[in-house]
């Protein structure tokens, strides 16, 4: 039997224009606008004064708290989460009165990675895998997956669990951790940290 199609809500004092594509079960909450050209997949929250650009890719279950701009050139993929009034940008050295439209840098936010409250990510930069980026920090540079940014700039605290839960692990050399909420296992291998699921070494 299928199961039926939660269709997208969006909250009467938020704008989406045509064109827009808001997967199922995604909301929309107030003061929130969408841009016609915007992608946005499955079961994602958009909340308050949300802003999402024409050239934009969301994944699915995708998390915008309060306050956040999703600038064209940015693409989140599934799983992420932006915490409130977090910022993209996508101009490396704006001016008011010298236009850049055609210099934007792209910025990717890989799947489960999470960026903080007040947080920055100047454009241009890649942020890995489940990566964790603290409150307030200002990401410069491309973000290894796993890793826990904190700092301005950002720079490389530690290792955190898709979970959520900072790692065991030094920030080099080589090591394992063992998550005990899902039972995955963390290797780190002359400084990369790579997971390997509870299923796949019980």
């Amino acid at each position: 039997m299928d199961r039926p199609v939660i269709e997208p809500t969006v909250h009467a004092s938020a704008i989406v224009d045509p064109g827009a594509a808001l997967g199922p079960g995604t909301r929309v909450w107030h003061f929130a606008h969408v841009c016609g050209g915007a992608r946005i997949g499955a079961g994602c929250s958009l909340g308050q004064n949300v802003f999402v650009g024409n050239d934009v890719l969301i994944g699915d279950h995708v998390k915008i708290q309060n306050n956040v701009s999703v600038y064209d050139a940015v693409t989140l993929e599934d799983d992420v989460f932006c915490g409130p009034s977090m910022v993209f940008t996508n101009v490396h050295n704006p001016r008011a009165a010298v236009e850049r439209k055609n210099e934007y840098r792209r910025t990717l936010v890989r799947r489960g990675a999470t960026v903080g409250a007040n947080a920055t990510v100047v454009c241009g930069v890649t942020v890995g895998e489940y990566a964790f980026i603290g409150a307030g920090a200002v990401v410069t540079r491309d973000v290894p997956a796993f890793a826990l940014m904190a700092g301005v700039p950002a720079r490389q605290i530690g290792w955190m669990s898709r979970f959520g839960e900072r790692l065991p692990l030094r920030l080099g050399g080589n090591g394992e951790a063992l998550c005990e909420h899902t039972g995955d296992l963390y290797l780190l291998q002359d400084g990369v940290c790579m997971l390997v699921p509870a299923a796949q070494h019980r």
